[in-house]
This record gives C-alpha cells, sequence and structure tokens, in this order.
C-alpha cells in the first residue's frame, strides 16, 4: 500500500514537472547550464542540514533534489537525449551490475570487500583508472578523501595509522623548512602535503575531515557572534578591544556548552 501510494506521490511530482515546464516562464527559459549553479546551491543546503541532523530540513532539501532530477530529466528527453524511465533503468541496471554479492554469486567477507569489487566493476566498465570517477569540481577536502578512498581498494594504503601519524609529522618538518627557508612555492606545496596527510589520518581514525572540518566552522562561527553580542550588550565594538581582551571573553565563551 505504501509504495502504491509514493509510486502516485511521485507520478503526482512529474506531472507538476511537465506543467511548470509548459506554462510557467521560468521554468520554461531553464536550461542544464542555468540549472546546475542552483543544482550545487541545494547540494549545499542538503549538506548543511545533515551536518544540523536537522531531519524536517533534510526532508525538504531532497525534495529540492529529486524536483532537479525531474527537470534535467524533462530537458533531457526534449533534446531527445534521454526520458526519464532511462535514467531509473540505468541506475537499477548500474546497481546490480556493481552488486553481484546480492545480485549474484560472488561473496564478500566485509564492506572492504564490496568497496573493492565496485573499483575493480567500474574498470571493467571502461574506467582507465581506479582514480576516475572523482569530479574535477569536487572541494579539495572532499577530493582528497575520495582519492585516498579509491587507492585503497588497490592496496595503495598504510597498514596502521600509527604509520600514517609519522607521515603527518614528517610533513610538518618539511613545511617548518620551506617557511624558515622564505621558499613561498615551497611553503604552498608542503602544506597541500601536510593537510593529505592529516586527511588520510582522518580516515584511518573513521573520522570524515570534511565533516569535522565543518563542525568546527560552525563552532567558531557560534563563539565568535557570542563574542560580538557580548560585546555590544556592553556598548563596545570588538574593534574597541585589544586582542588580550577578546581572548579573555573567548575563553569564557568556550566553557560554556553550545547547542548541537
Amino acid at each position: 500500500m505504501e509504495l502504491d501510494s509514493t509510486a502516485q506521490e511521485f507520478n503526482r511530482l512529474v506531472k507538476i514537472m511537465d506543467e511548470l515546464r509548459e506554462q510557467c516562464p521560468w521554468d520554461k527559459k531553464q536550461t542544464i547550464q542555468t540549472l546546475r549553479t542552483l543544482t550545487i546551491e541545494e547540494t549545499y543546503e542538503l549538506a548543511d542540514a545533515i551536518t544540523d541532523e536537522d531531519w524536517k530540513g533534510i526532508k525538504e532539501e531532497l525534495g529540492d533534489l529529486l524536483l532537479h532530477i525531474l527537470f534535467y530529466s524533462r530537458i533531457g528527453k526534449e533534446q531527445n537525449q534521454f526520458t526519464l524511465r532511462e535514467v531509473i533503468e540505468t541506475i537499477c541496471e548500474k546497481l546490480i551490475f556493481r552488486h553481484p554479492h546480492i545480485y549474484g554469486e560472488v561473496k564478500v567477507r566485509d564492506e572492504e570487500d564490496v568497496k573493492k569489487n565496485w573499483e575493480n566493476l567500474k574498470l571493467k566498465e571502461g574506467k582507465t583508472s581506479v582514480l576516475s570517477g572523482v569530479p574535477v569540481s569536487l572541494p579539495a577536502t572532499v577530493k582528497a578523501i575520495r582519492l585516498q578512498e579509491k587507492a585503497k581498494q588497490v592496496g595503495f594504503e598504510w597498514e596502521q595509522a600509527s604509520q600514517v601519524w609519522d607521515k603527518v609529522e614528517e610533513e610538518m618538518k618539511e613545511l617548518q623548512q620551506a617557511v624558515s627557508q622564505g621558499d613561498s612555492v615551497a611553503t604552498e606545496e608542503e602544506f597541500g602535503d601536510l593537510l593529505f596527510s592529516l586527511i588520510n589520518y582522518a580516515r584511518f581514525l573513521h573520522i570524515d575531515a570534511e565533516s569535522s572540518l565543518e563542525k568546527t566552522n560552525k563552532k567558531f562561527l557560534e563563539r565568535f557572534s557570542k563574542m560580538e553580542q557580548q560585546v555590544l550588550s556592553n556598548g563596545k565594538r570588538l574593534s574597541d578591544l585589544s586582542l588580550e581582551e577578546m581572548d579573555a571573553i573567548w575563553d569564557s565563551i568556550k566553557k560554556q556548552k553550545l547547542p548541537h
């Protein structure tokens, strides 16, 4: 019964999308290029909702993304490139092909075996490199995570977290050396190497580096805003205070428990 109602609502949304495309001046003007930026924005809004564990927001943003999928599919149909049915059929076939441990005779021990099989199957599909398929425009932190995860599937991976930390310390020393020598080019390169190593270490700690950094960004924003409010309530501005005075307020705010 639930499946029937879900299918009904999905078909209703498809019908609404068709009506908007045919009747709404704004929707009629959109192309895949004009939608691209909006889709990226919607994806980040979903990411924000996930970070905040805002389930109501997640539900709403998922709906927005679903609408975008239907929009691209409608334009694809108009351009005689593909239909919505073909989009759904393609992902169904891909999932079945890449999960032979579910739809075939392949045996797996754990999720790592699943990931290795996934990458091997992608190579059979015509991919030229294990690292192919990582979008060029991904944020650098996310891209580093994906590159490391993919390299891991062919065994290019440290065995222990302690080895990765040794690499982090090595990169820290190389960065300090570049800084002391006043070599700006080497400093930038070594700084990137250090970040890449720290992201790798985060993986070994089972931490999502991107999510972890975003939580820190959010924490900094909340604490800084609280500091501004506290100073304003005393009739002053942050620029009126010395660094020592701001540090004292910051430390007091750090001791307060922020809402999650």
